[in-house]
């Protein structure tokens, strides 16, 4: 039974509540046909969705023709809002979470659902990961930063003690609504900077001690992780090379040494990419992944594992074990 743990979707229940209410949390909802878009009152003006986002039916049809039978579904981590006032933020991710609840209700036979949660305040985002796993959540989804903080540098310790007691996986997925000066042409904010951030969330994770705190933490990188395992011999380097007192680099041990504490799903595009990341890590590691419905996604994830020359039991372990394992499915 192929699972894709990487997919995005927003249900319609959020956007009438948008509509409705949206106000209440500082957001407009704006006209963009054929869909619509979020202003924050903050300052954040998030693109329209797309309409892939937001068709239950193309979605179904979709994965239909992949041959996936079930996506672990989160919602879009640009409308995440760590801008907002942090009671605010809390409530929003409440709405969040609900209309994402009442559609994996609705739809018991084809997903299971991440929860998301107010990363500005750490206590209200724990509290929001105990009141959603009772309530289903199989995952937390968080952006790769909080609004330009690094991961490992903001304060989240008692956010990454309630993951680990509650024994739920983590997906770092990045978000970048505005492009960096030098990537806003080119396609080079999907193609390098969504990578980069999550290289440096997870870079700053390994590096700030936060998984030397949280040995229990379990954490899926987007991506195929980003940069991180291209780059992983270059961070042994200066690790052991810097004074890790003027880098702010305190891990026990060096960044190789945590790889096998990540997982990783498989939006990589290249057979040559895969193995690699198969041999780093182990397929044990690896996660199958769609991204959907966004344009940089994999359209057809199992499809690409095939053409990287991956056996029918290594697609079995990728596909259906690995995830069935770690989000706890029956």
């Amino acid at each position: 039974m192929p699972i894709d743990v990487h997919a995005h979707f927003v249900p319609d229940t959020l956007i009438n509540a948008l509509r409705s209410r949206g106000q209440d949390f500082g957001i407009d909802l704006i006209d963009a046909p054929p869909t619509c878009a979020c202003h924050f009152d903050y300052g954040l003006k998030v693109r329209p969705f797309f309409k892939g986002l937001l068709d239950l039916d193309g979605r179904l049809a979709e994965m239909d023709r992949q041959g996936v039978d079930r996506q672990i579904l989160s919602t879009w981590t640009d409308i995440f809002g760590y801008g907002m006032d942090a009671a605010k933020g809390a409530e929003w991710h409440q709405v969040l979470n609900d209309t994402m609840a009442g559609l994996a209700e609705a739809k018991p036979e084809a997903f299971s659902w991440m929860s998301s949660a107010p990363l500005q305040d750490a206590s209200l985002a724990a509290k929001e990961v105990e009141r959603t796993v009772k309530a289903g959540a199989v995952g937390v989804i968080v952006s790769g930063n909080v609004e330009g903080e690094n991961l490992g540098e903001a304060p989240l310790d008692e956010f990454w003690a309630a993951c680990e007691e509650l024994d739920v996986p983590v997906f770092i997925h990045p978000a970048l609504p505005a492009p960096l000066p030098r990537t806003g042409k080119f396609g080079l904010n999907q193609v390098c900077a969504y990578t980069l951030d999550t290289t440096l969330a997870a870079a700053s994770l390994i590096l700030s001690g936060t998984l030397d705190r949280h040995p229990k933490l379990r954490l899926l990188l987007s991506h195929g992780g980003g940069n991180l395992p291209y780059l992983i011999g270059r961070f042994d380097r200066v690790h052991a090379a810097m004074d890790g007192a003027a880098t702010g680099d305190v891990a026990a041990k060096p960044p190789s040494a945590y790889l096998g504490r990540f997982l990783y799903d498989s939006i990589l595009h290249d057979g040559a990419a895969l193995t690699y990341l198969r041999d780093l890590v182990g397929a044990e590691r690896m996660l199958l992944g769609g991204d959907a419905p966004f344009p940089p996604g994999d359209p057809d994830p199992l499809a690409t594992l095939r053409r990287a020359g991956f056996s029918d039991d290594t697609i079995a372990l990728i596909a259906d074990e690995n995830p069935r394992r770690e989000y706890r499915l029956a």
